[in-house]
């Protein structure tokens, strides 16, 4: 199958909240990368995270296999470091072959649950 994507993505808006009003993992606020490589070969990602007011995180380094999607979260970073709640941050995905990667966050620290989603800004 050929690849699709590209192998630099960036998210410009990250944010964890602090708290959360769900019960269990699948309600707990919360963001992630959908990141798909519907190529033949593993896709070796890099990611950093970027702050306003500090160092850049990382780099956090994970595998999306060949015909494979992964669902990652940031919540669940923590090699080099967690991030931080309650913090604005942007981050950069690096692959060596080409992926799609989409932003979603589960903001849930209301009744009234919110769902973003939207697409990485992609360049090569």
């Amino acid at each position: 199958m050929q690849a699709i994507g590209k192998t630099r993505w960036a998210i410009a808006e990250g944010y964890l909240p602090q708290y959360s009003t769900g019960d269990g993992p699948d309600l707990i606020s919360h963001e992630a990368a959908c990141i798909l490589n519907a190529g033949d070969e593993d896709a070796h990602i890099e990611l950093t995270i970027f702050f306003g007011d500090r160092d850049p995180a990382g780099p956090y380094h994970f595998t999306v296999p060949a015909k494979r999607t992964l669902h990652m979260r940031f919540n669940d970073l923590n090699e080099p470091e967690t991030i931080p709640t309650g913090t604005e941050y942007a981050s950069l995905f690096e692959s060596d072959v080409p992926v799609v990667v989409q932003h979603t966050r589960l903001d849930s620290r209301q009744a009234a649950l919110a769902l973003l989603s939207t697409v990485a800004f992609a360049s090569d």
